[in-house]
């Protein structure tokens, strides 16, 4: 999902939020809130904040409303409605789940805004809900749990921010650094791409690229690890060493950031598809055809052999 910039849609309010969901006797519960003012039932969610891409919006929204720290699994789509002052709305939903035996520890007390936390069966979920666009949300999740494909581990695809160009640069091209641009556009994703849980963060070794995820790296605490077959220098139109890439990070079934160059990331994006049996759709194009600061994310569904693709999702940095 590539959401649509607040600058050419100024009427829109745009939110996100997710299916909060935990798994107990082999039954799947979801969290629903009960809000104060509004006096309804619905899934938690607010609105995007200055600066923020929208999965970033959803766990800082989750946390405020519930006091749960989640990981987003995969994208559940968006509803669309029109709020009492006539301005349209988008809400962007994932799934996200969170271990049991938390959720039995947690602790939430009223406030202004939630009076109150309810787990509720998936099956009964959508009669809860006050609203029908909600219901639609939870009977997406339900799909997914059907399928199987309700866990997932993710490989975010990065491109490098907005650099040096080349003619403006002595040094050889893999010296080139970020411009100011590149530099407020690696600070913008990195919550974005934290709110996906990443456990490894691989990158080119070109300056550009180890400056991008450099932002992510302090948010998640993660080490970052260097990798020359996805760098440009090593480029080649086989794409062997970077699909060699791909298949190591695949076949450990941890969600993987992958910080690459323009020219690389159609390889990478190709290579996890093919090993997904995935046939290069439009929207795994799109994927791969990123601008600068820009990150896709390919949700595979956990204990799946060979691995499965269960979603793609594409965001671009919150800069004007």
């Amino acid at each position: 999902m590539t959401p649509a910039s607040t600058a050419t849609r100024p009427s829109t309010v745009f939110a996100a939020g997710a299916v909060v969901w935990k798994l107990v006797d082999g039954k799947v519960r979801i969290l629903l809130v009960h809000r104060t003012q509004h006096k309804d039932v619905s899934l938690p969610k607010g609105k995007i904040d200055p600066g923020e891409t929208l999965p970033h919006t959803a766990v800082r929204e989750i946390a405020e409303e519930t006091g749960f720290d989640v990981v987003l699994g995969a994208p559940l789509g968006t509803v669309e409605y029109l709020l009492p002052n006539g301005r349209d709305k988008v809400v962007h939903y994932w799934s996200a789940e969170v271990d049991p035996g938390a959720a039995e520890r947690h602790s939430y007390e009223a406030n202004g805004e939630i009076l109150a936390l309810e787990w509720v069966p998936l099956s009964k979920a959508a009669k809860r809900l006050t609203y029908e666009h909600d219901a639609d949300v939870v009977e997406r999740f339900a799909a997914q749990v059907e399928a199987g494909h309700a866990r997932t581990y993710a490989l975010v695809v990065l491109r490098h921010g907005k650099a040096m160009p080349h003619e403006q640069w002595d040094g050889p091209d893999h010296t080139r650094p970020l411009l100011h641009l590149g530099i407020e556009q690696s600070a913008s994703v990195a919550g974005g791409i934290a709110a996906f849980g990443p456990q490894v963060l691989v990158t080119s070794p070109a300056a550009r690229c180890v400056a991008t995820i450099a932002p992510t790296a302090e948010v998640t605490g993660l080490p970052v690890v260097e990798a020359r077959s996805i760098s440009q220098d090593t480029y080649a139109g086989d794409g062997e060493r970077v699909r060699k890439q791909v298949v190591k990070r695949l076949a450990r079934g941890m969600t993987t950031v992958m910080c690459s160059h323009g020219p690389v990331i159609p390889q990478i994006i190709a290579a996890a598809a093919d090993l997904a049996g995935s046939a290069i759709s439009s929207e795994l194009r799109r994927s791969a055809a990123l601008s600068t600061g820009e990150y896709s994310v390919m949700h595979f569904a956990r204990d799946t052999e060979p691995p499965r693709l269960v979603a793609v999702e594409t965001h671009a940095p919150a800069i004007d």
